[in-house]
């Protein structure tokens, strides 16, 4: 844990350990019906509905020397690049970059760093696919350290889509297709103080790293205190919220930033998080954590401390997978943004297949320009009038549209 004192904190660690990567030949006429439906089928928004319009099946005028792969004959081959292999929420993007990629008739190769911070792991794989004469690359990128790599990918000539975590800056790759992980913040932030309804708020903050300053990370954290209606002087500054204040949403009250604790966004990281943040305050009533592994871990701890989930502490998040959607609906969740990592993916071997074949490349369609969305629900059994970020739909729901 690192004091909120210190603020601004951020240490690039470059981590050397190998990369895990497998290369799919697929092919066409696939008989995974089901695959597919899910492919399209798995998200409520219609951000993500218009999607496939959106990743661009016309011709563009300026499409010209990007048909060399189709005029040869040889299959179009993409790389999608995940932070690790183990975590549902990436397990879920391979399950559908695999799908789209057997349809598409696309050589997809699928790797990854050897666990979360992993940045050499990825670097390499950028160089693997720069090497192979790749089309394209799909990729949830690590950190800034990345940047390098994904840029002489660009200009060897392959399109670069970046996945759920846009690149500091944006324009290192070519688009980035995500949730907009600020209003996802936002969502369960609006949700936990129209919860609180004027009670003080002993916040504790479960996020990835403490060493490195990562997108994901900040806004959703950060997204989550403005959503509390907590002043965040500087978005990217996890750190830069003060100690403590009043919290404005709703009826409003007093809060308290009790830790802010890095997880490495697993289940046990989230246990040894919240164990040390009840150490530091045992008063903690508000839990938010990066993702639903971490807030797994976090209920756990909250329990063996004797304190009841969803009474003495409401736990929120970001993913809504399918094991968290179900915890919602069990009550060890009290609220989860839900987004869409298998539309993600089987948009962007879409798009890079478009392209290939001499298409148009897709737009951005958030509603800063800055990005293509691919929606958010925020999920919850115990809705709030407070909350205008994302809509509101019950655990079912989201059970339902769940992946994973």
């Amino acid at each position: 844990m690192f004091k909120r004192s210190q603020r601004g904190k951020a240490f690039a660690v470059i981590a050397a350990a190998g990369a895990l990567s497998v290369t799919l030949a697929a092919c066409g006429g696939s008989d995974d019906s089901s695959s597919d439906d899910a492919a399209s089928d798995d998200t409520s928004e219609e951000a993500a509905d218009d999607a496939g319009d959106d990743a661009g099946d016309d011709a563009g005028d300026d499409a010209g020397d990007d048909t060399a792969a189709a005029d040869s004959g040889a299959p179009v081959a993409v790389s999608l690049i995940t932070k690790d292999q183990t975590n549902p929420f990436f397990v879920a993007m391979i399950e559908g970059a695999e799908e789209t990629a057997a349809a598409a008739g696309v050589d997809l190769t699928i790797g990854s760093g050897s666990e979360e911070g992993d940045d050499q792991g990825q670097i390499d794989l950028i160089e693997n696919a720069i090497a192979q004469g790749q089309a394209g690359i799909l990729i949830t990128p690590m950190s800034v350290n990345v940047n390098d790599a994904i840029s002489r990918a660009r200009d060897a000539g392959l399109y670069v889509i970046a996945l759920d975590t846009p690149t500091d800056p944006p324009d290192v790759v070519d688009i980035t297709f995500a949730t907009d992980n600020c209003l996802a913040g936002e969502a369960i932030g609006q949700w936990a103080a129209g919860k609180l309804n004027g009670e003080k708020a002993v916040i504790a903050e479960l996020v990835i790293f403490d060493d490195r300053v990562v997108s994901v990370d900040y806004c959703r954290a950060n997204g989550f205190l403005t959503g509390m209606g907590i002043d965040v002087p500087v978005l990217e500054d996890m750190t830069s919220p003060a100690d403590s204040g009043s919290y404005t949403t709703g009826a409003g009250g007093e809060y308290e930033i009790a830790c802010l604790e890095a997880t490495g966004a697993n289940e046990e990281g989230g246990r040894k998080g919240m164990e040390n943040c009840l150490a530091a305050n045992p008063d903690i009533n508000v839990v938010y954590t990066i993702n639903e592994p971490t807030a797994f871990g976090a209920a756990v701890a909250l329990e063996a401390a004797g304190k009841t989930v969803g009474e003495d502490a409401i736990v929120v998040s970001v993913d809504g997978g399918l094991a968290g959607v179900e915890a919602v609906k069990a009550g060890s969740i009290q609220a989860t943004s839900q987004q869409y990592p298998l539309r993600m993916a089987a948009l962007g071997v879409e798009a890079i297949k478009t392209i290939a074949d001499g298409g148009a490349p897709p737009e951005n369609t958030s509603a800063n320009g800055e990005f293509f969305d691919t929606g958010v629900t925020l999920c919850t059994d115990d809705p709030m009038d407070t909350v205008t970020s994302a809509p509101q739909e019950s655990a079912q729901y989201c059970i339902d549209n769940a992946w994973g």
